[in-house]
């Protein structure tokens, strides 16, 4: 029998939607891998009327006391923002023994050590892994599969806002100004930009950051920032012609047994891992003399992205029935396997042919029958051979390979064609 686990939620705007939209529709996997079915029991909101799919109205409440006072509720989720009266809200329901999820970073970098204190006093947990780039699981990384790595350097793209701007400014030349209004209208950037451009988001994450990975506690105003508002295209530009990406980057390293974290614009080789990094992603460079180097990259922000870490942090909370870690990887083990040629994929092929008028044209005409398009093609005669190098549009591979041995039963065709798949440029396998 299930055991049931109820919520509170204090704020339901994008995130918090996100986690209600990501336990609804999850509810029979977690229930099915963990033995715990979750019940969304009260949400805070500002306003009782506004439309929230998935929420019954008798959730809804405008009084925190609904949450805090409620000693049933088992865990709550923080995702309002704000520090204060938040800091008091989840000091309290710490030292009562009510769990906490929150993705507020400024919070944590302001008062981590004292919400940390408050939780163990009242044998509760304390979960944040949405408050650093969002769905990558780095904190879990540090505090989990790393934790006696010994870490010696953090350092990463934590800010999507300004890596956007930056990526842009390189990639078409624009100017600051031109990159940071295009970030806007596209929502990477908020109307009021200035705790990303100026570095203070980073900050504050590079201060959660650097606590956990050295074990120790460090505040946001332990940490020296710059942004990059005050940057100019050329020197982005000379950077670039130097071999070199200009990047905000945190950056914490081990320096003789003490913590060393600051952010600020720097260059990056381009080679670099962290180089290639770009748009609105993040990434995070973890070093230690017994791991060597792990990278982790992917959306660092987003609602349904930072919903993914709140519910993951839940889930951590929670715990597992016995035997819960075979049962939650093959909790879905009666979906079928997807039949052999079915994925879809654009494909590289290279044929050896007859060099005679109108072969590509027959070569064409038989992918056109198979119902498969032709992206690019490059012919090169050589003697009386030619080889054909195509890419082809993204196809199911079943439908491809029919083709292709269409392709070879043409007398014109002198060799078993290659063919390897293509991915990246837009032309990944879905």
């Amino acid at each position: 029998m299930s055991h049931v686990v109820r919520i509170g939620m204090l704020g339901c705007g994008t995130v918090g939607q996100g986690v209600v939209g990501i336990l609804h529709e999850t509810a029979g996997t977690i229930e099915r891998a963990t033995g715990h079915r979750l019940e969304i029991a009260k949400v805070l909101v500002r306003d009782l009327q506004a439309d929230r799919p998935g929420l019954d109205r008798g959730v809804l409440t405008t009084d925190v006391e609904d949450i805090l006072g409620d000693d049933r509720i088992d865990i709550i989720i923080e995702v309002m923002g704000g520090v204060e009266p938040t800091r008091e809200w989840l000091l309290r329901a710490l030292g009562h023994g009510t769990s906490v999820v929150t993705a507020n970073k400024q919070l944590l970098a302001r008062h981590g050590p004292e919400l940390l204190a408050a939780a163990e006093e009242g044998g509760s947990e304390l979960r944040f892994e949405a408050s650093v780039c969002a769905a990558i699981p780095v904190i879990k990384v540090l505090r989990e599969a790393l934790l006696a790595a010994e870490i010696e350097s953090v350092m990463g793209i934590v800010n999507g806002t300004t890596n956007y701007i930056l990526s842009e400014m390189r990639r078409s030349g624009m100017s600051y100004g031109d990159a940071l209004r295009q970030a806007q209208d596209l929502g990477y950037a908020e109307a009021d930009p200035t705790e990303d451009v100026g570095g203070g988001d980073a900050a504050a994450k590079m201060a959660i950051l650097s606590s956990i990975a050295f074990h120790t506690r460090v505040l946001i105003d332990d940490v020296p920032y710059s942004g990059i508002d005050a940057l100019q295209s050329d020197d982005v530009d000379i950077a670039h012609e130097l071999g070199f990406v200009m990047k905000l980057l945190g950056i914490a390293r081990l320096v003789d047994g003490a913590v060393s974290v600051r952010v600020e614009p720097a260059l990056v080789p381009g080679d670099h891992p962290l180089a290639s990094v770009g748009g609105a992603d993040n990434a995070v460079l973890l070093e230690s003399s017994m791991v060597r180097q792990i990278m982790l990259e992917g959306p660092g922000a987003g609602g349904t992205e930072t919903a993914s870490a709140v519910v993951s942090d839940v889930l951590s909370i929670m715990g597992s029935r016995p035997g819960s870690f075979l049962a939650g990887a093959l909790a879905d083990a009666g979906r079928p396997m997807a039949p052999e040629g079915s994925l879809e994929s654009a494909f590289y092929v290279r044929l050896e042919v007859a060099d005679q008028p109108g072969v590509l044209a027959r070569v064409s005409s038989v992918l056109g029958e198979s119902d498969v398009s032709i992206l690019t093609v490059l012919q090169r005669g050589e003697g009386e051979s030619a080889r054909l190098v195509m890419i082809l549009h993204r196809a199911p591979e079943g439908r491809v390979r029919q083709a292709i041995g269409r392709l070879a039963d043409m007398p014109e065709v002198r060799e078993q064609p290659v063919l390897i798949t293509v991915v990246g440029s837009g032309e990944a396998p879905r």
